[in-house]
């Protein structure tokens, strides 16, 4: 199921300290952003029962693309849908406007520890949670199952190929009778 969101502001203070920031609000730099982009894609995406934090153990999605537009990380990706139907009842039961996004971290600069606001200059992206936007450091996120023609639903509306016309691997063989030759 396509997902599409808003993962966290740049050059922006978080509105409160995020997990692991020990109780400083933080910045994440444009050009620390920019570089760190590439590292979301292919990261997973959790979600933690209660929607207030993060899971790395109940990974249910995957991040396929990433972009910076006016101040705002946007990603998108697929849910493991069928593989989490509850989770996907809840999403549907709590909406759209319900719903932000979080980021994990590793490899973070921080240009003053003593600053009462730590302004990241340097991370890797590893990942992402959803989770209700009243318990994200940044309220300003957003996360939503994608609708059809959308960017994110583009890719799963395509028709599938005839069985005939599949790449002969996905063909079944067919049956053959195999002569083995005995060298002496």
């Amino acid at each position: 199921m396509p997902f599409e969101g808003v993962l966290t502001l740049v050059d922006s203070p978080s509105d409160k300290a995020p997990s692991g920031a020990r109780g400083h609000r933080v910045v994440l730099t444009r050009d620390a952003a920019e570089a760190a982009l590439p590292s979301l894609l292919g990261m997973a995406v959790d979600f933690k029962t209660g929607w207030d934090g993060h899971d790395a153990k109940q990974k249910c999605g995957i991040i396929t693309a990433a972009r910076i537009e006016d101040n705002a990380v946007h990603v998108s990706g697929y849910l493991f849908a069928r593989d989490f139907a509850e989770m996907m009842a809840e999403m549907h039961a709590h909406g759209d406007e319900a719903l932000g996004m979080s980021y994990e971290l590793a490899d973070a600069h921080v240009e003053n520890m003593r600053a009462d606001t730590w302004r990241l200059t340097r991370a890797t992206f590893t990942g992402a949670a959803i989770l209700l936007r009243t318990k994200a450091a940044y309220r300003n996120t957003s996360f939503r199952v994608a609708r059809a023609g959308s960017v994110a639903a583009s890719c799963s509306t395509r028709r599938q190929r005839p069985r005939e016309d599949r790449a002969p691997a996905m063909r079944p063989m067919p049956a053959r009778r195999r002569e083995v030759e005995t060298v002496r």
